[in-house]
């Protein structure tokens, strides 16, 4: 995720100079390319240098083992979190601990952003994961649930500043034919522990207690850490250009519209949680909010997918929104509607890491980056057709492993469009613009998610199906047409992701 407001429609590309800037890629949350192919030496450019050979190899390791333990830590949460809420008898405040940390979030990565403009990623990588770890601290020694929650607000503060503080790294570290290759690594440090994760973090709920899924992490960081901070100090430090950066005034602007988004996401999410007539009124307030706030931030035109990098920004959200949303609701559809156990449900996503992984790696070829637009429609076609084709299963004629296949393809779309996203957007960044627009592209990744899941979860609950909350959802016996009402919608708005994915590359001057 990453920082603050609006850029220009068209933006100056960067040459691939050695530890050279341009701007991060985004968020994204899942995993994406297979670690041994995506570390492995790339070739091309002086002596075929790799993003593990000499001068890069201590701080790859570093900051994708960053990735990798906090990756753990976002899977595991979701396994302990109900145990946490009945032991601190703070059930009903249950959905808080989510959003705490998604608002907080928000703000960190338009601060982390405008800090690593001005000043470079270090500040903010270092205070973001001290941040973190304290989170982690306050959450796994609360006694009430109420400072569980203050746990989580402070956990996403250090969550969004990290996340855009890498991204910057790597816009500053690596030359821009290691970046997709860097992007793949990050995207599969996320396979292994959305595997594993749940079923670590159960393991040590059920037999050590829930508290050390929260304190286990902060110890686990320091290694890696020790790798990765003095490369970044070596490769990535200091202010860009002549060090101004953004005007303090453009600044200033800046943090205020992040204040803004985060408190009309937070009023939207209290607005979904309290289903009765008096939360319009907080819901309003939060589109009042978050509306001008958002245009402020994303980048001039990217409501209308102006070329370029609005597009790029745009597609990150219209991809990860849909997908995202329709997946909260595959498992359940699975239990209600096929008669699945939640183990097999679950493992009918499991070859979606492989395929997600591969995608990414794909992407980072070198004989396949001249055509990465092209992947990257091909990508979103192969999502809009796994969702389009998840609800075939409500059908009792069509087999269950038809849907594990669909999703398969699905994920694989994923790998080609996430790391796609991220990978353009640091070419479409000029060097003192990384933070800002990395924040940019974490800001639509994340608020898509929770827009399309609120509006998903209301169109099944409209329809018999239930209630959705944060990704968890309570149904019993829920009609099939509300799960058609959800996948649908999210397959057409893929779908008009296919056109986005047309108009990446910036229009010529």
């Amino acid at each position: 995720m990453a920082a603050p407001n609006p850029r220009d429609t068209t933006v100056a590309k960067t040459s691939d100079v050695p530890p050279g800037p341009t701007t991060p890629p985004g968020p994204t949350t899942p995993p994406g390319a297979t670690a041994p192919p995506a570390l492995a030496v790339v070739p091309g450019g002086e002596g075929g240098e790799g993003v593990l050979s000499g001068p890069y190899r201590a701080l790859s390791i570093g900051i994708v083992s960053v990735v990798l333990l906090i990756a753990f830590e976002a899977t595991a949460v979701g396994t302990a979190m109900p145990v946490a809420a009945r032991e601190l008898d703070g059930v009903s405040l249950y959905a808080f601990a989510f959003s705490a940390y998604f608002t907080t979030s928000l703000f960190a990565m338009v601060l982390a952003g405008q800090w690593s403009d001005r000043s470079g990623p270090l500040a903010p990588l270092t205070t973001g994961i001290a941040a973190f770890a304290a989170g982690l601290l306050l959450g796994g020694t609360a006694g009430a649930m109420w400072p569980f929650i203050l746990g989580r607000a402070v956990q996403g503060l250090g969550g969004g500043m990290v996340i855009v503080a890498l991204y910057v790294v790597v816009s500053r570290a690596y030359p821009q034919r290691l970046r997709p290759a860097i992007m793949a690594a990050f995207a599969a440090s996320w396979v292994v522990p959305s595997i594993v994760g749940p079923l670590a973090s159960g393991a040590v709920t059920e037999h050590l207690g829930w508290r050390w899924v929260f304190l286990g992490i902060p110890v686990l960081v320091a290694l890696p850490l020790a790798l990765a901070l003095p490369q970044i100090r070596r490769l990535a430090s200091g202010p860009t250009g002549d060090g101004t950066g953004a005007p303090a005034s453009s600044g200033g602007r800046r943090i205020r519209l992040a204040l803004a988004i985060s408190f009309g996401a937070g009023l939207l999410q209290y607005a979904a949680q309290d289903l009765r007539w008096l939360s319009l009124l907080p819901g309003a307030a939060g589109v009042a909010l978050l509306v001008p706030a958002v245009l402020g931030l994303l980048p001039r035109g990217t409501y209308r997918a102006a070329r370029g990098l609005p597009s790029v920004v745009l597609l990150r959200g219209v991809a990860a929104g849909s997908f995202i949303a329709a997946e909260s609701f595959v498992p359940l559809m699975l239990v209600t509607q096929r008669g699945l156990s939640p183990t097999l449900a679950g493992f009918s996503l499991a070859a979606g890491g492989v395929t997600w992984a591969l995608g990414s790696w794909l992407q980072s070829r070198p004989r396949l980056q001249p055509h990465r637009e092209r992947l990257t429609t091909l990508g979103m076609a192969l999502v809009a057709g796994a969702i389009a084709a998840a609800p075939s299963v409500l059908i009792e004629a069509v087999p269950v492993w038809a849907l594990a296949v669909a999703w398969a393809f699905g994920c694989l779309g994923m790998g080609l469009v996430i790391s796609s996203t991220s990978v353009l957007l640091l070419q479409l960044s000029a060097p003192e613009e990384a933070g800002t627009n990395s924040a940019a592209l974490q800001m639509s990744d994340g608020l898509s998610n929770v827009l399309l899941l609120a509006v998903g979860g209301a169109a099944f609950a409209a329809l018999g199906g239930g209630t959705v909350t944060h990704g968890a959802t309570q149904a019993s016996g829920s009609h099939p047409a509300a799960f058609a009402a959800v996948f649908l919608p999210m397959a057409a708005v893929a779908l008009a992701g296919v056109w986005v994915a047309t108009r990446l590359r910036a229009s010529s001057p």
